[in-house]
């Protein structure tokens, strides 16, 4: 679906958190500024969101210390704004609401949070993810059902100690997408409790909303590890 034929009445923004600095890859920088199909990967992220004209602005939270980003050529993009990040990634996010919530007055905001280090989001998955607006509903995430046997492993040891039912199991995607001050209060309140927050839904389920799972591709990679960065290639050369 073409980006312009949705009827979308928020204005939207979206977040990419990105101060972390990615250990797993072990690079001589952070993951984000590895370059994968011409580009750095974190290029390639904010390349698809600027490509949606629903998309009004985008706010990088990034780390205090970070040399990378001022470098690039999308940091010249008069829809870009960055914004000091925090030490966690929930930290990160609520830097970029605070930041919003200050500067943007519209009552009907809603809020785009995508990773940093995920390049291959499709279009449409973006365009479905974005309708939304359109529902009776508190927002939701992409997501991907699960299709791998699951197993849990004995808390202090790789030994197997069960098999998890897979049925109604999915994988966590971003983008998440949600009312703007909605988000910023759950957000608040649950990191002012010391509540475990791995994602934005995560804070909405703390607060007792139920987000809605929107089925995403697949192929919207994270690039975690160094074997990723050859599959996000792939991905990318398929996209053009």
């Amino acid at each position: 679906m073409n980006s312009s034929a949705l009827e979308v009445n928020p204005q939207i923004v979206a977040i990419i958190p990105a101060a972390g600095i990615g250990t797993r890859m072990n690079a001589d920088c952070p993951k984000q500024y590895l370059e994968v199909a011409g580009k750095t990967i974190i290029e390639h992220t904010i390349d698809t969101l600027l490509l949606n004209t629903h998309v009004a602005q985008i706010v990088v939270a990034l780390s205090p210390e970070d040399d990378y980003f001022s470098q690039l050529d999308v940091a010249k993009n008069n829809r870009v704004i960055t914004v000091n990040g925090g030490k966690e990634r929930a930290d990160s996010v609520l830097a970029g609401l605070n930041f919003l919530s200050q500067n943007i007055r519209s009552a009907n905001q809603w809020v785009l949070v995508h990773d940093a280090a995920r390049p291959c989001l499709h279009q449409d998955d973006l365009n479905r993810i974005i309708e939304l607006t359109q529902k009776d509903c508190c927002g939701g995430i992409l997501a991907a059902p699960v299709r791998d046997t699951m197993k849990r492993s004995a808390r202090t040891t790789d030994l197997i100690d069960h098999t998890v039912e897979r049925e109604a199991l999915w994988h966590a995607l971003t983008p998440q997408f949600f009312p703007l001050q909605l988000l910023r209060n759950c957000l608040i309140k649950a990191l002012k409790e010391h509540a475990v927050i791995t994602d934005e839904a995560s804070a909405l389920e703390y607060c007792g909303y139920k987000p809605v799972l929107v089925s995403g591709r697949s192929d919207n990679l994270k690039v975690t590890r160094p074997e990723d960065l050859a599959l996000a290639e792939f991905y990318l050369s398929r996209m053009k």
